[in-house]
C-alpha cells in the first residue's frame, strides 16, 4: 500500500487573502514505512512573507528569490503523488494552499483520498493535545532538530507519528521496504540454469562400492 506524507510552508494563513505556498515536501510510504523516495521543493511566492509566518519557519522572501515558481514544479509534484492517499497533519490547511496554487496555474484541484492525522490523534487520545510536537513527545520521537517548522523535517516527523498512530512498527517490515526500494524501477533478470543431473556418475558408483567393501558386518546384511 503506497501513501504520501505531505507538508507545506506558506507566506501566511489564508490563500484567499493572497498568501502563497513557499515549500512542499512529500515522502513516499509503503505499508506505512518510508521507502526513501522524497519530493522536496521551495518556490518563489512572488510576494512578501508575513511576520507571523516568518516567526514559524524562518523563511524570508529574500531567501526564495531565484527559486522556481509553483507552476514550474507542479508536474513533478503531481507525478510523485500519483493517485495515492495523502497523509497530512491538519489536512484542510495544506490542501487549501495546494489547490489554490493549482488553480492559479490553470490546473484542477487534487481529487484523491487523504488521511488527517489530527483527526486520527483526537480519536485515539481524546482531550489530549494533537499538535505534531505533542504527538512526537507522546511517542518519544526525537524533536531536537525542530527548532523551527520546515516542510521536509515536519513530513519526516509526521511519517514517524503516523506509523505509531496506525499501530507501530512491525518486525521485519523495514527489511521488506528496503528490498522494495532497491528493486524499484529496476527489472529483475532471472538466469535460467539447466537442471542438475540426478543419476550418479560411474566414478561416484565406484567410490560408493569401494566404501561399502570396507564395512564389516553392515546392519542391512545382519540376519533377522
Amino acid at each position: 500500500m503506497r501513501e504520501i506524507v505531505l507538508d507545506t510552508e506558506t507566506t501566511g494563513l489564508d490563500p484567499e487573502a493572497g498568501h502563497r505556498l513557499i515549500e512542499i515536501a512529500c515522502i513516499e510510504l509503503f505499508n506505512h514505512v518510508p521507502t526513501g523516495r522524497v519530493f522536496h521543493q521551495t518556490v518563489d511566492p512572488q510576494r512578501e512573507v508575513s511576520d507571523e509566518a516568518f516567526a514559524v519557519h524562518g523563511i524570508s522572501a529574500e531567501m526564495l528569490k531565484g527559486k522556481p515558481l509553483f507552476a514550474a514544479i507542479a508536474d513533478e509534484m503531481l507525478a510523485f503523488i500519483g493517485g495515492d492517499p495523502l497523509v497530512i497533519h491538519n489536512a484542510e490547511f495544506d490542501l487549501k494552499f495546494i489547490n489554490a496554487e493549482l488553480k492559479l496555474c490553470g490546473r484542477p484541484a487534487l481529487d484523491i483520498p487523504f488521511i488527517d492525522t489530527v483527526t486520527m490523534a483526537r480519536k485515539r487520545f481524546p482531550g489530549s493535545p494533537a499538535s505534531l510536537d505533542a504527538l512526537c513527545r507522546r511517542f518519544a520521537i526525537d524533536l531536537s532538530q525542530r527548532t523551527r517548522h520546515g516542510a521536509r523535517l515536519d513530513a519526516e516527523l509526521l511519517a514517524a507519528v503516523y506509523l505509531e498512530l496506525v499501530g507501530g512498527r512491525q518486525p521485519g517490515l523495514d527489511f521488506a521496504v528496503q528490498a522494495l526500494g532497491a528493486a524499484a524501477g529496476a527489472a529483475i533478470e532471472r538466469i535460467m540454469r539447466p537442471p542438475r543431473p540426478h543419476a550418479p556418475s560411474d566414478a561416484e558408483l565406484a567410490a560408493h562400492a569401494a566404501f561399502l567393501a570396507k564395512l564389516k558386518a553392515p546392519l542391512w546384511l545382519a540376519p533377522e
